[in-house]
């Protein structure tokens, strides 16, 4: 090698060395800021502070800065949310995010208190027992929102189309989420996945096979499964939930911060309804590991999507235990339908938009016109 040649390369080495050690003088200044700042906090501040809460502050604040997905859990949040991915849990039974400073609700949960006091999917959260939420960690609201089990709370909500704000008093209770529901309309199987627990995927099976039993397989015209204001789970259970309904090809991938290190889950063969007709109900309120189900089988036209316009989650997060207990939830990756397109902060547009209808709050019995719509269309694709 010329000695010119080996000159340049010493030099690039020695320019890369020293950003490199530029970079982390930076970062270890910063990390010496953050202690002095902590430390005028301790000696200064109004009243006295509690140190682990200070920390724990701001180990979160730094993950919401990243995105609304992405937070600190301490040890019992942490234990709540592995009660939650098991179907049992305490609260009010809502999913809820943070959206321009108020928390917004993806979806009330099935049979819980939220959902029997009529929190519906896009409800912005105001306040909550008269305090407002405006400048407050999603963190610190939901654990405003949480409380003794049998202990009212009051939440004041703003709806879209309504004039004024709705204050809602409901009831903390214990939550025991069942992921699948079915029941049998006329020779339509209808399949309600309320979320991706552990139970899904063993649920979704069992409604199939039982349905197809009580109806008759040669009577059966079709199944329906509905995914509204569910708001996702677990991301192997979705995969497996769209295993079921597909013989062959991808059902979603999975791209994290290394654009070459893609993970892809494809069906195996094997279509537990034999290939009857699919109609797909979301809302607003179906959110990540939904999307995934109805994008894969919108997708491979295995399905028809009908309703409204998806909630938008795309990405997938991890979580992260720590040495005290306690987790982190960091978003790692997006994920892709078959067709390769990211639905994050878009959704999954329908075949077919239909519009809720709310039913007036004195009619005797509620009409769900999507679920309607599907049974007609089910039946006239058959005749």
């Amino acid at each position: 090698m010329r000695p010119i040649t080996i000159i340049f390369i010493f030099l690039i080495s020695l320019v890369a060395s020293s950003f490199l050690s530029a970079s982390n003088k930076d970062l270890y200044q910063k990390l010496d800021v953050f202690g002095d700042v902590f430390d005028i906090i301790k000696k200064n501040y109004v009243e006295d502070v509690n140190d682990k809460e200070v920390i724990e502050y701001a180990i979160n604040g730094m993950l919401q800065s990243l995105d609304p997905h992405s937070g600190y859990m301490n040890t019992e949040i942490y234990v709540e949310m592995q009660e939650e991915t098991r179907g049992e849990f305490g609260g009010l039974g809502i999913e809820v995010t943070m959206e321009n400073g108020y928390v917004k609700v993806i979806s009330p949960i099935d049979d819980t208190p939220a959902a029997k006091a009529g929190i519906r999917p896009g409800d912005y959260i105001t306040h909550i027992d008269n305090t407002g939420v405006l400048g407050l960690s999603l963190q610190d609201a939901v654990e405003m929102l949480r409380g003794p089990v049998g202990s009212n709370i009051i939440i004041t909500i703003v709806r879209i189309g309504e004039e004024d704000p709705i204050n809602v008093e409901i009831k903390r209770a214990i939550i025991t989420v069942r992921a699948v529901k079915f029941n049998r309309e006329g020779d339509v199987g209808y399949i309600r996945l309320i979320s991706f627990s552990e139970q899904a995927d063993k649920g979704i099976k069992n409604a199939v096979q039982s349905l197809t039993n009580e109806i008759g397989e040669s009577n059966l015209v079709g199944f329906i499964l509905d995914l509204r204001s569910n708001p996702g789970g677990l991301l192997d259970q979705s995969a497996k939930v769209t295993d079921n309904f597909l013989d062959t090809g991808e059902i979603v991938s999975i791209k994290g911060r290394n654009k070459k290190d893609i993970s892809r889950f494809s069906a195996s063969r094997g279509d537990i309804t034999d290939g009857k007709p699919i109609i797909i109900l979301i809302n607003q309120g179906s959110a990540s590991a939904s999307e995934i189900v109805a994008g894969a089988l919108q997708d491979h036209k295995r399905a028809i999507i009908l309703g409204e316009q998806s909630y938008g989650k795309g990405s997938v997060q991890t979580i992260f235990p720590l040495k005290d207990s306690s987790a982190i939830k960091m978003t790692t990756a997006l994920y892709f339908t078959p067709s390769g397109d990211s639905i994050h902060e878009i959704g999954i547009t329908p075949d077919i938009e239909v519009e809720f209808i709310y039913e007036d709050e004195n009619q005797e019995e509620a009409k769900d016109n999507q679920l309607e719509y599907a049974l007609n269309l089910l039946s006239n694709e058959i005749e």
